[in-house]
Order: structure tokens, then C-alpha cells, then sequence
């Protein structure tokens, strides 16, 4: 009965569509989490439907953007759809990478939430449609926090919830008071390492566009997210990104976690609660907003029949075939991309986290402000920003193993940034 509905839904959109399938098989470069896994199995019966193979190449986060990136950027060809985010969308899109966006009238782009249909546009037109969203929040495990007498309240101080994880720590019995991202990358530890500087006022760029790494916020920032996972971290934290942490949280052994919104689902403790991102007098930027999207190469042989799978995979019915799969549920569904999917009373009856969620991605501000002059929340909207922040993110674990001073590894990131802008013409 399950598989007879999704084909029913597979048939509706195809036809909605309009797209007639001249593809055999369809390549597509996907992130290794839970909910691009998950869309591995549901979508077998898209391909029983349609006949067309789906060929999945699954990579962990950092190396998905490197291959992603020079393979779209040379025409290299190898994928007919990819993952990409917020940062690349626009950029891409205005390049002419990436093929726009247009499905039918019943896709309802209108329902998907502003901020992530804002942040995958160029010039009001979609390059990249969101198989999820998610915004940053505090995940930690009240239990624990009830036993050690600490509580942990929305946009609390940085101060409290280092308090937190001090009385939550017990290497001993195999719980570290804070699991937070620690191995390098733009999108791994720099997403949350950004947060951070941004919630002590700082900023990746001046007026100017100039690196403002040697600034007394980073400075404040960096030595606070060194001080506190190196005393109430997990050891080779400099390792971690989001799945090893998942992994700890799902063995009992973290007190909190400051991470994505959508780990909530993946979340397999019990006694977990939910708060938003706390900040140091500055909650602007404090939570950071993305969404891993699904985007067609520019001139992609199979670009019709990749827009008819991403028009699929990323609508209501397929919210609906996952809530509906005897594997997952609802729990289980991608979140923070639909509007809709919060009125749903199965989704709202089976995720707790749900309100929390939406209030971090309603709460993320990626607009231009006084304090920082481009667009985004944990990166810059900028050609330039994914080889600053990669630089940037190698300094940051440097000073987090304890290979470098914070003081050293911010002088050498400041000047490798410096360099970079310099060489792009800023």
C-alpha cells in the first residue's frame, strides 16, 4: 500500500511537470547525512515509476564541496544533480553555472519559507531548490542538566552555558559537557566558530571588505570556543563535524550540542531539550541559517530529467512519502523548507523540536547590517569567501589541537585572508 501511494504521487508530479524522461540514469552528488541517505530508499520508487536509474555518489560535507565545485565550475559533466547551499546558489546562478529553477503551479514555490527561497534566488529567480533547511540551536540533554542543578534558557550568555557543560562534564563516566564542531572546513568548524565571533560583535569583513580577523571580537570569540571545548570537549574534537558529534549525542555522551536544527530529528537519547543559540550581548548572527538544496549543472544533457526529480524530491508529496515510509515516519522528515509541513498533525505530533526550529530560522539574519557589510549569517555571500574560510578553518583547528596560540593561528588566518582579497581585487 505504501510504495502503491508513493507511485501514485511519483505519476502526479511527473505529469504536473510535464516532463517527458529521456534520461536512463541520473548521477547525483549528495551529502552523507541522514535525510540525503533516507532519500536514497524512498526514492526507489521513483525510479520504478519513471525507469530512471539513480546513480548516488554520497560524500562527507568538505569533500562534497571541493568535488561539487570543480566539477561544475570546468563543465566537467559528472553529476546531473548536486547538492549545493546558500552560499553557492546565487553566486552560480548569476554565473551561469547552475540552470534555473521552474516547476508546475502545483509545486507551490510560494510555500517554500522565505528565507530559504530568498537565499537559493539570484534576481528573484530559483537556481536551487531545498531538499531541507535548518537554522542553529542548543540541543542538551535536560536530564543531565537537572542532576548537575544548571539549567539552559534561550539566548542565554555564553558564560551560562559554559557554567552548563563545566557541571555536565564527567569524562569518567563518559560525558563531555559541550560537543561541538571542531574539524576544518567553511561549512564545518567556521559555521559555528562564526556564531560565536558574531554573537561578541565581530565580523568576517570590515566597511571595507577588509579581513577583520585581528579584531578583538575574534580574538574574544576564538579563545572562549578554544577554552571551553578544550576543557569540556571530547578528545580530537578537532576531528569532529557533524556526524562524529551525532554519533557521541546518540551514545549519551554529551551534555550539549550547539549544531544544526536538524540533527533534532536524527536524535536518539532520551531527555533532550531545545534552546536557542545563546550569544555575548550581540544575538544578531548568533544561529546561522542554510539549507542543502538540489541544483542542476549548466548544460547537463539530462537537465529535464534532473528538474524532474529535484521538482519531485523536494515537494510536499515526498514530506508526505517519508512520513508516511515504514522506515522513517515523521519524525523523520525534512524540516525547515516547507511552510506546510509544520501544519501537519502527524509531523507536528511526532517532533518536539519543531517550535524551536522554526523560531531559530525565523530569528537568523543574513541581511547586510551596520556590523558586517555582506550577505549571510555563517559565511559571506562572496566568489572569494569558501577559500578564506577554508584557510581560516585550518588556523581555527590549529589553535583548537593546541599546534598553535589562538594569538598565532588568528595573525597567520588574518594574513592568508588578507592575501586571498588582495589577489581577488577587493
Amino acid at each position: 500500500m505504501y510504495f502503491k501511494k508513493v507511485l501514485c504521487t511519483v505519476s502526479a508530479v511527473a505529469m504536473t511537470a510535464g516532463v517527458a524522461q529521456a534520461a536512463d540514469s541520473l548521477t547525483i552528488a549528495i551529502v552523507n547525512n541522514g535525510h540525503m541517505i533516507n532519500m536514497q530508499t524512498v526514492a526507489e520508487a521513483y525510479t520504478a515509476e519513471t525507469g530512471v536509474e539513480l546513480k548516488w555518489v554520497s560524500l562527507e560535507e568538505g569533500v562534497l564541496r571541493e568535488q561539487v565545485t570543480s566539477d561544475t565550475a570546468t563543465g566537467g559533466g559528472q553529476y546531473d544533480i548536486i547538492n549545493i547551499g546558500m552560499q553557492e546558489a546565487p553566486i552560480w546562478g548569476a554565473a551561469g553555472w547552475i540552470e534555473p529553477l521552474n516547476f508546475g503551479a502545483s509545486y507551490d514555490v510560494a510555500d517554500i519559507l522565505p528565507a530559504m527561497r530568498a537565499g537559493l534566488s539570484y534576481e528573484g529567480q530559483l537556481y536551487a531548490a531545498p531538499f531541507y533547511g535548518e537554522s542553529s540551536m542548543v540541543m542538551y540533554r535536560k536530564d543531565l542538566a537537572d542532576a548537575a542543578g544548571v539549567t539552559i534558557n534561550d539566548h542565554d550568555s555564553w558564560s551560562r552555558v559554559k557554567e552548563a557543560a563545566s557541571a555536565m562534564h564527567n569524562p569518567d563516566a563518559g560525558v563531555y559537557g559541550a560537543c561541538l564542531r571542531g574539524k576544518p572546513g567553511w561549512g564545518d568548524n567556521m559555521a559555528f566558530i562564526t556564531t560565536v565571533v558574531n554573537s561578541f560583535g565581530g565580523a568576517w569583513f570590515d566597511a571595507d571588505m577588509r579581513p577583520a580577523l585581528d579584531t578583538q571580537m575574534w580574538a574574544d570569540a576564538v579563545n572562549f570556543y578554544v577554552d571551553l571545548l578544550g576543557n569540556y570537549g571530547p578528545p580530537g574534537s578537532e576531528g569532529n563535524s557533524f556526524n562524529e558529534i551525532l554519533a557521541l549525542y546518540n551514545e549519551g555522551k554529551c551534555g550539549l550540542w550547539i549544531d544544526a536544527t536538524i540533527a533534532a530529528s536524527f536524535l536518539s537519547v532520551d531527555g533532550v531539550a531545545y534552546a536557542q543559540s545563546p550569544n555575548a550581548g550581540n544575538a544578531v548572527g548568533a544561529n546561522w541559517l542554510w539549507a542543502w538544496a538540489m541544483a542542476v549543472p549548466a548544460g547537463s544533457p539530462n537537465a529535464e530529467a534532473a528538474m524532474a526529480f529535484i521538482e519531485w524530491a523536494t515537494s510536499k508529496d515526498y514530506v508526505q512519502a517519508v512520513g508516511n515510509h515504514p522506515d522513517f515516519g515523521w519524525g523523520s522528515v525534512p524540516t525547515g523548507q516547507r511552510a506546510s509541513t509544520y501544519a501537519i498533525p502527524e509531523f507536528q505530533a511526532a517532533a518536539g523540536f519543531a517550535a524551536a526550529e522554526m523560531a531559530a530560522i525565523d530569528s537568523a539574519a543574513p541581511a547586510a547590517t551596520a556590523l558586517k557589510p555582506y550577505i549571510g549569517v555563517q559565511f559571506a555571500a562572496i566568489p572569494e569567501f569558501p577559500e578564506v574560510g577554508s584557510a581560516v578553518a585550518q588556523e581555527m583547528a590549529a589553535a583548537l589541537s593546541g599546534a598553535k596560540s589562538v594569538e598565532d593561528a588568528l595573525a597567520d588566518a588574518q594574513a592568508a585572508a588578507v592575501s586571498i582579497m588582495e589577489e581577488a581585487g577587493y
